[in-house]
Order: structure tokens, then C-alpha cells, then sequence
């Protein structure tokens, strides 16, 4: 058995199409992270996770002081859609912001519908939990935490805690002291 174990190791060493396959994620990184994130605006102290997905980079804008988390993804329209995120904006592993769609239409495979793309945007001191889901035409207002996991698919006000699927208003955060402002 341990012989047998061996021979699948060298042979999967010896395998070409392993090298290929690295070819092929070297070509994923360089399309989905390394020409996007050069074509995006980011302010001074901003933090990107080096795995974080772009799609349409010159339609990003990322304000000052921002942490994009690990995994995230902010794919931009093909054509017209924006992403605008303000200053000191936190968005947990796993946030996924669009600003494009489909549409639907009777009889028509989706991938044949046309897209819908609006613009989103996030305000000032906005923190999106892991795994949030962002979609296309949403404003969310400075101050706003959305909880892990929640479908962000209308705008939320000012100062609130939202949360669910889809994502609803579920509180207000304090205001803020004049003693613990910075």
C-alpha cells in the first residue's frame, strides 16, 4: 500500500497538466486582481487582501482608510456601472458588491437577457459583515453596519444596523460623543 502511494505521488508530480493549471491561475490573478486593481482608485491608507476580485477597475472608487477584506469582490459594469465606496469603509472576508445585473425577459436564456447596471454606493464608516451581498443600485449611508451573510438589494439610511435576507433595518447605531470622536 505505501508503494502504491508513492508511485500516485511522483505521477502526479510528473503530470504536465499540473503545470498547466498553475499557467492557467497565473492567468485568473492576472485578469481578476493584478490589471483591475492598476485601473481603480484608492485612497491613502487603504488596505486591499492580496485575493480580493475586481472586474472593471476604472469604474471603482475606494475613499481613504478603507480594509477590503480577504475574498471579496467588486466587480463593476461592463460598460457604465460604478462602485464608489467612501472613506474609512471595512468590508469582512467574503463581500460580494455588484453593480450589474441581469434582467429578466419571457423565453430567453438568462445569459441572453440584457444586463441592468447602476451604480453603488457605499458612504463614510460603513462596515459589511463577511459574506454580504451587495446588488446593483443600492446606497448605503455613512455609518451603516450590515450583519454577516445579509443581500443588501435596497438602500439603506443613515446609522443603521441592517441585517437578513434581504437585508432590513434591525436598529440604529449610537451616536457618537463629542468625547470619542477623533
Amino acid at each position: 500500500m505505501k508503494g502504491y502511494a508513492w508511485i500516485n505521488a511522483i505521477a502526479s508530480v510528473c503530470d504536465p497538466r499540473s503545470y498547466l493549471h498553475f499557467f492557467r491561475l497565473i492567468h485568473y490573478y492576472g485578469y481578476s486582481h493584478v490589471r483591475p486593481r492598476r485601473r481603480l482608485h484608492a485612497g491613502e491608507g487603504t488596505g486591499i487582501a492580496p485575493n480580493v476580485s475586481f472586474r472593471n477597475g476604472e469604474r471603482i472608487r475606494i475613499g481613504r482608510g478603507c480594509r477590503i477584506g480577504e475574498r471579496c469582490f467588486l466587480w463593476a459594469g461592463d460598460t457604465t456601472g460604478r462602485i464608489e465606496i467612501g472613506d474609512h469603509v471595512s468590508l469582512a472576508p467574503g463581500v460580494f458588491i455588484t453593480a450589474s445585473d441581469y434582467r429578466f425577459m419571457a423565453g430567453r436564456p438568462f445569459r441572453e437577457q440584457p444586463k441592468r447596471e447602476l451604480h453603488v454606493r457605499l458612504g463614510n464608516d460603513v462596515w459589511l459583515g463577511a459574506g454580504v451581498v451587495v446588488t446593483a443600485g443600492v446606497t448605503v449611508g455613512d455609518g451603516c453596519i450590515v450583519g454577516a451573510g445579509a443581500v443588501v438589494t435596497g438602500d439603506l439610511p443613515s446609522g443603521c444596523i441592517a441585517a437578513g435576507v434581504p437585508a432590513r433595518v434591525i436598529g440604529q447605531r449610537p451616536e457618537m460623543s463629542e468625547s470619542t470622536t477623533p
